[in-house]
């Protein structure tokens, strides 16, 4: 009885290890490497429209609490008109 519960629990490992081996394998092949790269570029992407929401908030903040037309900025072309009224 005793090497039965053995074998049982021999096999069981055997086939753990041989799924973990199969994983393994199937991430250090071109897909796994494709996954992986993809995983990272939606990552940075991600990460870059976040910071891009963020400093545009910050940029709204910082307009309200100066006291600089936003309206004027649009009408007048934008990067230039901001420059002279932070000059002001």
């Amino acid at each position: 009885m005793n090497r039965i519960i053995w074998m049982g629990i021999g096999v069981a490992i055997g086939v753990i290890a041989f799924r973990k081996v199969t994983e393994a394998q199937s991430a250090l092949g071109p897909e796994g490497l494709n996954r992986a790269v993809g995983r990272l570029a939606d990552g940075l992407f991600d990460f870059a429209d976040a910071v891009r929401e963020g400093m545009g908030e910050r940029e709204t903040e910082l307009r309200t609490a100066l006291g600089i037309d936003t309206a004027t900025d649009i009408a007048a072309g934008g990067a230039v008109a901001r420059r002279d009224a932070v000059r002001r």
